[in-house]
């Protein structure tokens, strides 16, 4: 177990995105945090104190996490200083990204020295099988979306909160960093090796009761470039029953190819809809979630309906306006 609280460490994050790992943390385990990190260059904020690592210490805290998601998940060399700091003084240090601090032989060091633990969540601890393709008992929902970093984790982690609040039986089931951080544990989906990432989400969802809700933490986009085969081993791996089309309104192009464009949601709808009926042709999209973050409430509610006029789906934020309209939409399947 890794533990708790702790210090979220931003680094240099370039921007909000960047900073999605501590931003989930701080967003769905806010007890979890007691303050955040940050390096002089950073642009990123999760909206809490900056804490120095004695103060984080001295307020509780006893694992620093890295919280940023950069591309390539790499352990940028400008941490290191503060990374080893922090362990000669008693922290542990968690990670996700594809660089594992235990690969990193100054910070292998410095943890034996101190007698501290690094935690790379992104190591599968399980040897998963080969997708059978077996029908399962249960009930599977998964956000697709137009692009990598939309909101199909906080769409997940809405729909299970709201359905934990009306009694109904159901489970949030992360597949990435930022998810297993938050509820600790989970599959992480990008570091299985191909042939075994879609068996891997039938481990993560197995047979279940008939009335039981799997949601699915998302990964990546059937339409990006890089993070396709991810987003296809969710699908025919999932066998979801409903899909939820995820959706960020201000991006102009997909996130990290600048010469690519977003996908209508329409296209995501027909294209994700044919793929989850190879494994199940029972499965149904249900409604659109919208990542308003960017937009004003007025700006919001202008898009959402639109968006909803359009596509004759439910449509909502639910982080900033509530869930309760998807699960509605899985209630009446």
């Amino acid at each position: 177990m890794i533990p708790t609280p702790y210090l979220l460490f931003l680094g240099d994050a370039p921007d909000q995105l960047a900073a999605k790992v501590a931003q989930g943390i701080q967003d769905w385990r806010p007890e979890n945090a007691v303050g955040q990190f940050r390096l002089s260059s950073c642009g990123a904020s999760v909206g809490i104190d900056d804490l120095t690592l004695q103060e984080a210490w001295d307020a509780g805290a006893r694992t620093l996490v890295v919280g940023v998601a950069n591309r390539g998940g790499v352990i940028a060399q400008t941490w290191k200083d503060v990374l080893i700091e922090a362990l000669e003084m008693g922290f542990d240090l968690a990670s996700g990204l594809h660089n594992l601090l235990k690969d990193e032989d100054d910070l292998v060091a410095a943890a034996d020295a101190a007698g501290r633990s690094l935690h790379d969540v992104r190591i599968p601890s399980v040897t998963y099988p080969i997708a059978s393709g077996v029908k399962r008992t249960g009930k599977r929902c998964l956000a697709v979306g137009t692009d990598c970093s939309v909101g199909k984790m906080y769409t997940g982690l809405a729909m299970d909160a709201e359905m934990r609040k009306r009694g109904m039986k159901s489970t949030f089931r992360p597949t990435g960093q930022t998810g297993i951080l938050i509820t600790g544990g989970g599959v992480p989906l990008d570091a299985v090796v191909a042939d075994f990432m879609a068996g891997a989400v039938e481990y993560l969802t197995p047979d279940n009761d008939a009335d039981h809700w799997d949601h699915i933490e998302g990964q990546g986009s059937l339409f990006h470039a890089s993070y396709s085969g991810v987003t296809m081993a969710l699908v025919h791996g999932g066998q979801p029953d409903a899909l939820v089309l995820a959706h960020e309104p201000t991006r102009t192009h997909m996130r990290g190819l600048p010469d690519y464009n977003l996908p209508s949601l329409e296209a995501l709808r027909d294209t994700a809809l044919l793929l989850a009926r190879v494994v199940n042709p029972d499965c149904q999209v249900v409604g659109v979630s919208v990542n308003t973050q960017h937009l004003t409430e007025t700006e919001a509610n202008e898009c959402l309906a639109e968006i909803e006029g359009r596509m004759g789906l439910p449509t909502v934020d639910p982080f900033r306006h509530g869930a309760g309209r998807l699960v509605d939409a899985l209630q009446a399947l």
